[in-house]
């Protein structure tokens, strides 16, 4: 057996309907992975709940959750797929923009039902100052999402027409995250990975494309934020963060629950019982389950604490946003850990695509890859802890 997460009665209603959803995300997950992208039917499904509608604000017919409820959902859509789970928390977190932006350039761009923004890092974008808005050329990788993405966008360091950098007040450098129609640009296949393959994070390329003004925004900051709900006090960095650790745990909890049940029935060649048997098998099933909930345990309930404290007072501190980082950093590697403990002890059984184990393996360690999941966040909470001064960049 294992433990019921002792989910009370009154679950939250977005939980209950990725519950509902999951079996058919798991039923399309294969098709999903042979097609790089996130089966139609899948996506059919989670429009029709409205799911890619997560951290939308509320007066564009967005959800609006709370960041507990965003992760919790997140984890339940990773327990069937993974890489379901990914894109729904990577365009969830794109769609917080829709606070930053006029009301009428927000309908516009997530008023439709079908609407989902997309984007990635693009170290060699560039915008240059028009009449209007900007002139911009770049090219952007890893936007999870994109091939089903009716938006897609690209931060630009800004350059003003004769060629220098555009500077803000206090003399840093400028730049704008610009939104654009997808079929605006070239999107090239490029997402040809071992893990979290249906995803399509795929690579975007912009060339003196034209970008008005009010289709771009200053991600995070307070003085471009036009709707004041608390949600939008939270960084996206932070819900990325969040969700992605969800996508961890819920990849870590899918693969204990399924080896609990292949040891209560397998018994391995030469041996003289079933794995449960096995006295080492006991002890890393045992510790597998601590680290998961401690790792829950923390990312949850700091979560829970720091929304109360944004609802009083409508902001976060630094060492706010550290735990959050420090708390999803853990929860990724912790994650990674119990689903490498529980793949070695399934032994052959783990390597076949048909089993529970083989792509779960190749997500989770995918996902350690990325940047939310850098052992190099653990160093920025440890200077911030010992007094020192951390690199905000990614807090």
């Amino acid at each position: 057996m294992t433990w019921n997460s002792g989910e009370p009665a009154g679950v939250a209603e977005h939980v209950k309907i990725a519950q509902a959803l999951a079996p058919l995300i798991a039923a399309e997950a294969d098709a999903g992975e042979l097609e790089r992208r996130v089966a139609d039917v899948a996506m059919d499904a989670l429009h029709e709940a409205r799911m890619f509608r997560l951290l939308l604000p509320r007066p564009l017919d967005g959800a609006e959750l709370d960041p507990v409820t965003f992760v919790r959902v997140i984890e339940e859509i990773a327990k069937a797929d993974a890489s379901t789970a990914w894109c729904l928390c990577q365009a969830a977190g794109c769609a917080m923009t829709a606070a930053y932006l006029s009301p009428e350039r927000a309908r516009a761009i997530f008023g439709p039902p079908r609407a989902v923004l997309a984007w990635g890092p693009g170290p060699d974008a560039r915008a240059t100052v028009v009449d209007g808005g900007y002139r911009i050329s770049g090219t952007w990788s890893f936007a999870s999402g994109s091939p089903h993405a009716t938006w897609l966008g690209g931060y630009c360091p800004i350059f003003e027409p004769d060629g220098t950098r555009r500077r803000r007040g206090d003399g840093t450098a400028d730049g704008r995250t610009m939104l654009f129609p997808a079929t605006s640009v070239t999107v090239t296949d490029t997402w040809h990975v071992v893990g979290l393959r249906a995803t399509g994070s795929n690579t975007h390329t912009a060339r003196d494309l034209f970008v008005p003004h009010e289709d771009s925004v200053s991600r995070d900051d307070p003085a471009e934020r036009r709707h004041a709900g608390p949600l939008y006090c939270f960084p996206s960095g932070s819900l990325y963060a969040s969700g992605f650790a969800g996508v961890a745990l819920g990849i870590a909890r899918t693969v204990m629950d399924e080896f609990v049940t292949l040891a209560t029935e397998k018994t391995p060649r030469a041996w003289r019982g079933t794995l449960r048997e096995n006295a080492v098998i006991q002890s890393q099933v045992a510790q597998g389950e601590a680290k998961l909930r401690a790792a829950r345990g923390l990312l949850l309930s700091s979560l829970q604490e720091i929304w109360r404290s944004v609802g009083r007072v409508g902001d976060l501190t630094v060492e706010q946003r550290m735990l959050i980082r420090l708390a999803a950093t853990f929860a990724i590697h912790q994650a990674q850990e119990v689903v490498d403990t529980v793949y070695h002890a399934a032994g052959a059984t783990a390597v076949f695509q048909s089993g529970a184990f083989e792509r779960r393996f190749r997500d989770i360690h995918t996902v350690t890859q990325q940047l939310q999941g850098r052992q190099l966040h653990f160093e920025t909470v440890g200077q911030f802890l010992l007094g020192l001064e951390p690199d905000l960049t990614f807090v």
